[in-house]
């Protein structure tokens, strides 16, 4: 029996890291259909548009154009419709005050970028094969950061 399909959204300005976060996912055995936004605001407009089909994960780059990642997760956490969406905050930052800002926002995980395509599709199967129910449900600081 074949695995459902997993929805991703990855919202990115860094066309390279979109490119290449498409090729780790043509590496994992986890069969996924994924939409790209070049930005937050573009991401917030599909989010908001009636009749769309919900992912199953978002990963949400911090520092973007336009509207930042850090206005996105708090957006999608005040809207009733979108607060109980599975967003993976994906980003060079590895500041302490970024990661803790996140956590207290609502982020289910922090995942630092890595800095190789080996480290990235290693790091891509591991969150996709979380159990993304019980992750959340059992959320703690500990848990919360992956890093490379």
């Amino acid at each position: 029996m074949n695995k459902p399909l997993l929805n991703i959204i990855l919202t990115d300005d860094d066309e390279d890291d979109r490119m290449f976060f498409c090729e780790a996912l043509e590496e994992v055995e986890i069969q996924t259909a994924v939409k790209l936004f070049n930005n937050g605001e573009e991401l917030m407009d599909y989010l908001l548009s009636p009749e769309i089909e919900f992912p199953n994960l978002i990963f949400l780059d911090l520092n973007m154009p336009k509207k930042s990642g850090m206005q996105c997760l708090c957006e999608i956490r005040s809207n009733p419709k979108l607060k109980n969406l599975f967003i993976a905050i994906y980003s060079t930052s590895s500041s302490e005050k970024d990661i803790e800002d996140a956590f207290l926002k609502g982020a289910n995980i922090y995942v630092n970028k890595p800095n190789s395509f080996g480290k990235l599709r290693d790091m891509v199967k591991k969150v996709l094969h979380l159990d993304l129910e019980t992750h959340n449900s059992n959320l703690k600081k500990e848990t919360f950061i992956f890093r490379n």
